[in-house]
């Protein structure tokens, strides 16, 4: 047992020590950071105003346009979009939104143009010209029948890649072309958009005590649940098969196999590696807890409430617990690949299956947040290989009674069992043996006679 607590103190030390452990664990919650943070920087930082012409040849529409491009109007029309998409706004929350919907108004100037009596030849050489001595930055052509079969609505920009000012300048122009064709068939338009206005449909699920949560942060939760598990697997389980194929290849396996027997030091591999990958699980949902709770802060500062589903603690130990499962399962997998290979080259080919029935069970995990009492939820949620990414996003989404989880614990305990009872009896017999790569037939022939 004090070899085996050597071994596994080892392991530990060895991978926690790495540079690449330390700058992966710190790095993951940086960039999480700024995926979240950078963007709303961006997009909140406010850029020079389009300075446009528009030549309406109707004389319809330039009035109704310059309407829907006002500040007042584009301020509105975010606050309203963001009203729909949100619950129990109250007036402190609805004062800061409008605050920040205001900053995406003014992105239009209108410069005025006489194009009376002009060709449009003549005048599209003009505007081009102020665009060229920078006197405008786009101009706006508009047909003179817009209910035409063939009208063609022509917008010319310096900034054509501004994707916010062209989404903007295309939905009031839509808006301004349905306003008057609402005008000239004497059609009431306030009327119509009452008429039309859509259904606020609040779509929330029930939790296990009959309370209702939101259904939107649960699937993002589960979803990143689910993700984090399927990354942590795949990077630790193929780090244990280059452990034993660079012990294999140096041959260091002779020396320790003198000191250690082989089932302790494959054991100890596994769970100081396992150990390891549990700090760097932990660190990663303490970093996640930490950016969501700042996260909330600030959107609560502008005015936008979010909602965060409903984590417990039994959550949180359960999700651990699955984890180690997951590892234990696929590390004596990798285990077992890399005492039969010789090279890390030959062990990345042989681990593609396990890594594809990972990426199996994670899409299974789509299929669990749709229907978590399902029968497929049920099946996948306790079979080995599924179940460590499975079952927690089905906690998550609904927690099931806790026979069903004691059952899914269970059947992974055997299976786990029964892998590094097998891994051990390659891992004994294939680190000695150099020069080819083991075949079917003679690993078969090793567990029986190791």
């Amino acid at each position: 047992m004090r070899k085996f607590f050597a071994v596994v103190k080892h392991e530990y030390k060895k991978v926690v020590y790495k540079w690449s452990f330390l700058i992966g664990t710190l790095l993951f919650p940086l960039l999480a950071a700024m995926f979240a943070v950078v963007p709303a920087i961006i997009f909140s930082l406010k850029g020079d105003a389009t300075r446009i012409v528009v030549v309406d040849q109707s004389g319809k529409l330039e009035s109704r346009l310059r309407e829907n491009l006002s500040v007042e109007r584009i301020a509105e029309k975010a606050r309203q979009a963001a009203r729909d998409s949100m619950k129990d706004i109250s007036a402190s929350q609805d004062e800061r939104l409008k605050r920040g919907s205001e900053q995406l108004g003014g992105s239009f100037v209108f410069v005025d143009y006489n194009s009376r009596e002009k060709p449009i030849e003549l005048v599209l050489r003009e505007l081009n010209g102020k665009i060229a001595e920078n006197g405008i930055d786009a101009y706006l052509i508009l047909p003179p029948d817009i209910d035409a079969p063939n009208a063609e609505f022509d917008f010319y920009s310096r900034k054509a890649g501004d994707f916010v000012t062209n989404s903007t300048l295309e939905d009031a122009l839509n808006q301004a072309v349905r306003s008057q064709r609402f005008a000239d068939a004497n059609i009431d338009e306030s009327k119509l958009r009452e008429l039309s206005k859509n259904v606020n449909l609040n779509t929330s699920g029930i939790s296990e005590t009959g309370e209702a949560k939101d259904s939107d942060s649960t699937f993002i939760a589960a979803f990143i649940i689910g993700l984090m598990i399927y990354i942590t697997l795949t990077i630790y389980g193929q780090a244990i098969m280059g452990a034993v194929v660079e012990e294999k290849e140096t041959r260091i396996a002779e020396i320790l196999f003198s000191s250690a027997k082989p089932f302790d030091l494959m054991f100890g591999k596994l769970v100081g590696v396992g150990l390891a990958g549990l700090t760097q699980l932990s660190i990663w949902v303490i970093s996640a807890v930490v950016l969501i709770g700042v996260g909330m802060t600030q959107m609560d500062a502008m005015g936008i409430p979010i909602s965060i589903p409903n984590i417990t603690p039994l959550m949180i130990f359960y999700f651990f617990i699955f984890f180690l499962l997951g590892f234990f399962i696929y590390a004596s997998i990798f285990a077992l690949i890399g005492a039969m290979v010789t090279t890390v080259q030959e062990g990345g080919q042989f681990s593609f299956p396990p890594i594809m029935v990972l990426l199996v069970g994670f899409y299974f995990s789509f299929a669990v947040i749709r229907d978590p009492n399902s029968s497929l939820s049920f099946w996948v949620s306790i079979a080995p290989f599924f179940a460590p990414i499975t079952m927690p996003v089905r906690i998550l989404a609904e927690m099931p009674p806790f026979w069903q989880i004691a059952l899914s614990v269970s059947i992974n305990a055997v299976a786990i069992a029964i892998l590094v009872w097998l891994a051990s009896r390659v891992y004994r017999v294939g680190m000695l043996m150099y020069g080819k790569r083991a075949t079917i037939p003679e690993v078969w022939k090793w567990i029986r006679q190791a």
